[in-house]
């Protein structure tokens, strides 16, 4: 009759536990690090985090000081928002910055300097100047719509420059273009825009309802639209 080589067994008994304890936390972990969707406020400011690459959402306006969002989701190549750009600017002032305006890229797929010019605007807001950038990125929006690859790059650098007023960081702009953090950003943003189905650009949200503005046709009529949707809201947080 045959003898059990218990010792044999029992070291390799021992390999495969102590096997699992490195193994089992390390896939725990790479669970909880995925992206879950849910455990977001789409109607309120996002802050940095591991999955938009430490970037918060760009604000028009004053997030602390303001009572009621609204969430633009908007392309930088995008003509529509180029237009209403000028409208949104102005709704902090209109609403006596008790408004503020989310801002989230939404990249058509057609247009094929888009997340270029939202990685433009992304690296600019990380020394401080996405305002001043998308600004200029909108109203200079003919000039690199259709620009090849270098021609752009030097366009977003001569908006940078200016957006900056000549102080900012150029060779971290270029470096932050291209940068995981910019990547991070603009992929985090196209996913709750595709999770809440944003039908195009520009769509402006207030607590989750797509605002249908469609029947504006001048500033006073837009502005007039939106006193009636947020007034009853800021009333309420009094």
């Amino acid at each position: 009759m045959k003898q059990k080589n218990y010792g044999v067994v029992a070291i390799f008994t021992i390999i495969i536990v102590a096997f699992a304890a490195l193994l089992i936390p390390h896939l725990m972990s790479k669970h909880q690090n995925q992206l879950n969707l849910d455990d977001y406020n789409f109607n309120s400011y996002i802050g940095p985090n591991e999955f938009n690459g430490e970037i918060g959402d760009n604000v028009k306006g004053d997030k602390d000081k303001a009572k009621v969002y609204i969430v633009e989701y908007a392309d930088y190549q995008c003509p529509g928002c180029a237009s209403l750009n000028n409208y949104v600017n102005k709704i902090p002032s209109k609403f006596e910055d008790k408004v503020a305006v989310i801002y989230r890229n939404y990249v058509m797929s057609y247009h094929q300097n888009g997340t270029a010019a939202a990685s433009a605007a992304e690296a600019a807001g990380l020394q401080g100047y996405w305002k001043e950038m998308g600004n200029l990125l909108f109203s200079n929006q003919a000039n690199w719509q259709y620009a090849d690859v270098e021609e752009r790059t030097e366009l977003f650098i001569s908006y940078f420059k200016t957006a900056s007023k000549d102080k900012g960081d150029v060779d971290k702009f270029k470096s932050d273009m291209s940068s995981k953090a910019v990547q991070k950003k603009i992929s985090f943003d196209q996913q709750i825009a595709d999770k809440i189905e944003v039908p195009g650009t520009p769509s402006l949200y207030l607590n989750g309802e797509r605002l249908d503005y469609s029947s504006t046709k001048t500033e006073d009529d837009f502005f007039k639209f939106l006193h009636e949707k947020i007034d009853p809201l800021l009333k309420e947080t009094k």
